[in-house]
């Protein structure tokens, strides 16, 4: 795995963070909500091609 691919999901999450910090403190707390779960949806579609490579490594370091 790239490191730059940690980095892009840790800045992601600094970001989000940030983020649900300054709307839950400013009362807005269901925007906040839902940029805690767009956060959560982009770094999982990041994630679903590398599980993806990550399986197809594994079948055919098995032969499967």
């Amino acid at each position: 795995m790239e490191i730059n691919f940690i980095f892009k999901v840790a800045a992601i999450g600094i970001i989000v963070a940030i983020l649900n910090i300054v709307l839950s403190k400013s009362g807005r707390e269901d925007q906040a909500m839902l940029t805690t779960l767009a956060g959560l949806i982009v770094v999982l579609m990041m994630l679903v091609p590398k599980i993806s490579e990550l399986f197809s490594t594994v079948k055919s370091l098995f032969s499967l």
